[in-house]
């Protein structure tokens, strides 16, 4: 079992910038892949971004590519997405996922932290 939690989300301006942390506890993240989703309302839940428990891969949703960036800390049982030059589309609430297979399908995902909020104002 794997217990996530998301810190980090806010308030922020349009082409502003945040940085999303998920910790994790019950067992290392080093062999497991992480990812973040985030779901508007209204909206079904988007892949924004995976990367593998290597650290050598990541998949990138197109309208986050060079502007987002996954990244982890497998030795404190962390993950981050820096995220810059923010849009008021990427308004939503922001998911840490764990899962063993390295892939941008939420289905995939058998861990889940319950989300924190990030809006950008225009």
């Amino acid at each position: 079992q794997v217990q996530l939690v998301e810190s980090g989300g806010g308030l922020v301006q349009a082409g502003g910038s945040l940085r999303l942390s998920c910790t994790a506890s019950g067992r290392t993240i080093s062999t497991i892949h992480m990812g973040w989703f985030r779901q508007a309302p209204g909206k079904d839940r988007q892949f924004v971004a995976v990367g593998s428990w290597s650290s050598r891969l990541t998949i990138y949703e197109d309208s986050v590519k060079g502007r987002f960036n996954i990244s982890r800390d497998n030795a404190n049982n962390m993950i981050y997405l820096q995220m810059n030059s923010l849009k008021p589309e990427d308004t939503a609430l922001y998911y840490c996922a764990a899962g063993e297979m390295f892939t941008h399908r939420a289905s995939a995902f058998e861990y889940w932290g319950q989300g924190t909020q990030v809006t950008v104002s225009s």
